[in-house]
């Protein structure tokens, strides 16, 4: 199935007889595997309005996100959260969407200082399991329905609903971007230097640890935007303040700090690994005791100062239980179908909270029929 419109789309889900498997660009197959008839949003496409003085962008769900990037660059602006690119990751094609973007709260570095996708979210339109339409939110920071439908749409794998039209919070691109690299550090070091960075009135929008680049050695990295003169200072402020942990080196040719970012925005250092690929949320000071107690051999990247760690293990290892009990949740991004059909993709949620999320899918989508068994 294949609607161009909300309408279309309505009443493909109203008439479905069995479950559905949702589809926008197909960049992101995340989640247990879904037996159903595809419903693809990919025809849902194009730009509904876009007002640069205000800040804000709506558009449909099944719009490119290279299509909207471009609209927003034009105006030099962007999405600043700048959302995750998959498809190096989970070897995919196709063409990412705003809708797949939201639908999975796709986010990037600059999360640990805007927020992630959820939070520029103004206001969705999407179906639900019954096939109605529902709309939630607008064009402003405001919410006064009482269900905060917008927030609780991201994330949601197209479980509750099929997103139809997006609202976007954007925001002016920035004039320089630099970057310092610390070489050589513990993972326990790199915490450290990351969170003092990050504790330091120098406003810094990324920090990152390899464990092991391509050339074998270690790389912490500390990212600052702004205007140039602003850079230029809080670069050197933040060299200064980190002096002594390490060989420093700093960045500033624009084309190739954005091009570095843009490889620890989508995990390039895991592409070509061939291993499970999980994704742990947890506190940046836990990051490092939680890598030690992972499996011998495991390829690990911090992000978000370590409140994001990628980890690379063997095929079929189940790293919760290599783990242990912890304080975040792990997701299995990349592995193969038997893998995900056999461990739970998502962090297994615990019960008070398990019986609201079941509460909810019973509440928009009463047949079930919206990536049943997607999320667990």
């Amino acid at each position: 199935m294949n609607p161009s419109n909300e309408v279309e789309l309505s009443e493909a889900i109203a008439s479905a007889k069995g479950p559905l498997s949702i589809r926008g660009g197909g960049t992101r197959p995340i989640g247990s595997p879904v037996t159903g008839d595809l419903l693809s949003v990919a025809g849902l496409s194009g730009i509904e309005l876009y007002e640069p003085g205000a800040l804000t962008i709506v558009v449909r769900a099944g719009t490119a996100l290279a299509e909207v990037e471009k609209a927003l660059a034009a105006e030099n602006q962007r999405l600043a959260f700048e959302p995750m690119d998959h498809r190096g990751l989970l070897g995919t094609s196709g063409t990412p969407t705003i809708g797949g973007v939201v639908a999975a709260n796709v986010s990037g570095p600059r999360r640990i200082q805007v927020g992630a996708a959820r939070d520029h979210l103004l206001g969705v339109r999407f179906v639900d399991g019954r096939g109605s339409v529902i709309k939630n939110g607008g064009r402003v920071m405001k919410n006064v329905t009482g269900y905060d439908l917008v927030k609780l749409m991201a994330g949601s794998f197209g479980t509750l609903g099929v997103l139809s039209e997006v609202s976007l919070k954007v925001l002016p691109k920035t004039d320089a971007i630099a970057s310092l690299m610390i070489y050589g550090l513990s993972d326990d070091g790199a915490v450290a230097a990351m969170s003092k960075a990050l504790g330091s009135p120098f406003e810094v929008s990324g920090a990152a640890h390899v464990n092991e680049s391509a050339d074998g050695v270690a790389v912490t990295f500390i990212r600052v935007e702004g205007f140039e003169a602003s850079v230029a200072y809080r670069l050197a402020q933040l060299t200064d303040l980190l002096a002594g942990r390490g060989e420093i080196v700093t960045l500033t040719d624009h084309d190739k700090v954005a091009a570095q970012w843009r490889d620890i925005r989508d995990a390039k250092s895991h592409h070509a690994s061939g291993d499970d690929i999980w994704r742990l949320s947890v506190k940046p000071s836990d990051a490092p005791a939680i890598a030690a107690r992972m499996p011998r051999g495991t390829r690990v990247t911090y992000d978000w100062a370590g409140g994001l760690i990628w980890a690379g293990t063997d095929s079929g290892t189940d790293l919760r239980a290599a783990i242990g009990p912890f304080n975040g949740h792990a997701t299995l991004i990349r592995a193969d179908e038997a893998t995900r059909a056999a461990l739970p993709v998502f962090h297994p949620e615990p019960a008070p909270l398990a019986a609201i999320s079941h509460g909810l899918r019973a509440k928009f989508d009463p047949r079930g029929i919206l990536n049943p068994g997607l999320m667990g």
